[in-house]
Parts: structure tokens; C-alpha cells; sequence
């Protein structure tokens, strides 16, 4: 299994999206379809982004009752992305169900992760918001845990527990992980962070990135900057 540099393609329409991906002419990046763009554009954007060749994240972290996550996973396996999300919050009947829904007639499914603890979340804010008072490494580590043990294929987590995933859960548990910056960009409101070579040094297997690449003078140029410094 390669590493790969997923673009964030957080757009506020399908217009800038595209727009945003007529830049890349060459290499088909992958690219995370979040919420703004996905309940702005609809499944449609999913569709089109799709048959440009580009690989997707659907990054919508459905949490909901069991049934309610099994049906609406069963309707985004039709979409043909590559990689599914939800909050592992959500408890394991949930991401059973979740991977009930999203598993196709013939079996196959895409990639189905787990959110642990968003990369804006602190220990001061889990405490005070959440009421969860163990330090939050231990908790990404429970919910990557309970992930694995309900069939789940990885996590979304911080760069930063990427390898303590792996030691936990195998190898083959994949960690997908936002919160990269180059070293001399801004972190803009991501607590806990690295750059992408320190994230391929520690173990991450996909990273997502947003803004130092989007917001960038040139796109393309930073995208491989980003390719050049976690994939080769």
C-alpha cells in the first residue's frame, strides 16, 4: 500500500471546485470531499469529480442511531468513492452497522474510517467541553482500538499518534491524518501538527491537506512539493 497527499477540497460550490481542479493537468490528485462542498453541490460534485479520474474521500463523520448511519451509508456506496467517514464517538453498533450499509451485493465496499479526536480538539477543550478527563492520547488509542475491533479499516487522527496507531492496531490499520503544514506555513486552527515529512517519518499512510495547498500561489506546485517530501 502507497502513501498518498489527499487535497481538502474545501470549496464553497462546485464552481470553485472544479475551477480549483482544472489546474492539475498531469497527476490526478486525491482529493476529500467535506461537508460544505458535499451539502452545497450534492452527490452530484462526487459524481463529476469522479469521472475526471480522481480518487475521493468522503469526509462527511456521519454519527447517528445505528439504523439511521446503516441506511445513509448504503445510499454513499452508490457514489463510488474510495474512502467513507464516521465518529468512532459513535459507539461499535454504529460502525457495525456502517459497514452493513456501505457493503455492496457483490461484497465489495470502499474504505470505511473512523474520526478519533478532530486535530482542533486540545486536552483542555476534551476536558472542559467533552467531560473526558484521560489525557487524549489514551482515548485516540481506545477509539482507534474500538474501530479495529468492529471491522473498521483506520482512523482519521493526528499525525502525531499515527505510529502509536500502527503499533496498536497492525500495520495494515491505515491512519489518515489532516493537521500537515509545511514548516514554514501558518497552522492556521490545527493544534496538533506536523509537517509531511515528519508525518511519513512516523508512520501516517494517507495525509489530508487543505489550505497550504489550496490557498497556495501555485497549487499544483505545492501539491508536489507536498507528493515529493511524504511519497517519495
Amino acid at each position: 500500500m502507497g502513501k498518498d497527499v489527499i487535497i481538502a477540497c474545501d470549496f464553497s460550490n462546485a464552481e470553485q471546485a472544479l475551477a480549483f481542479l482544472d489546474k492539475f493537468t498531469g497527476r490526478k490528485p486525491f482529493v476529500k470531499i467535506g461537508m460544505e462542498l458535499f451539502y452545497s453541490a450534492g452527490p452530484e460534485i462526487v459524481k463529476q469529480i469522479k469521472a475526471r479520474g480522481h480518487k475521493i474521500f468522503l469526509d462527511l463523520k456521519l454519527h447517528d442511531i445505528p439504523n439511521t448511519v446503516k441506511k445513509a451509508m448504503h445510499v454513499l456506496s452508490d457514489l463510488d468513492v474510495d474512502i467513507c467517514n464516521l465518529h468512532a464517538a459513535g459507539t461499535t453498533a454504529m460502525m457495525e452497522a456502517a459497514l452493513e450499509g456501505l457493503t455492496r451485493a457483490d461484497g465489495t465496499r470502499p474504505l470505511l474510517i473512523a474520526v478519533t479526536q478532530l486535530t482542533s480538539t486540545d486536552q483542555q477543550a476534551m476536558e472542559r467541553d467533552l467531560l473526558i478527563e484521560k489525557p487524549i492520547d489514551q482515548v485516540v488509542m481506545h477509539y482507534a482500538q474500538t474501530a479495529k475491533n468492529a471491522g473498521l479499516d483506520g482512523i482519521v487522527c493526528s499525525p502525531l499518534e499515527a505510529g502509536k496507531v500502527h503499533s496498536l492496531c497492525g500495520a495494515d490499520f491505515l491512519t489518515v491524518t489532516p493537521g500537515v503544514r509545511f514548516a514554514d506555513g501558518e497552522k492556521g486552527d490545527q493544534k496538533r501538527v506536523m509537517t509531511p515529512a515528519q508525518a511519513k517519518e512516523i508512520g501516517s499512510d494517507y495525509i489530508v491537506v487543505g489550505r497550504p495547498i489550496t490557498a497556495a500561489a501555485d497549487p499544483v506546485e505545492a501539491y508536489m512539493r507536498c507528493v515529493n517530501e511524504f511519497c517519495d
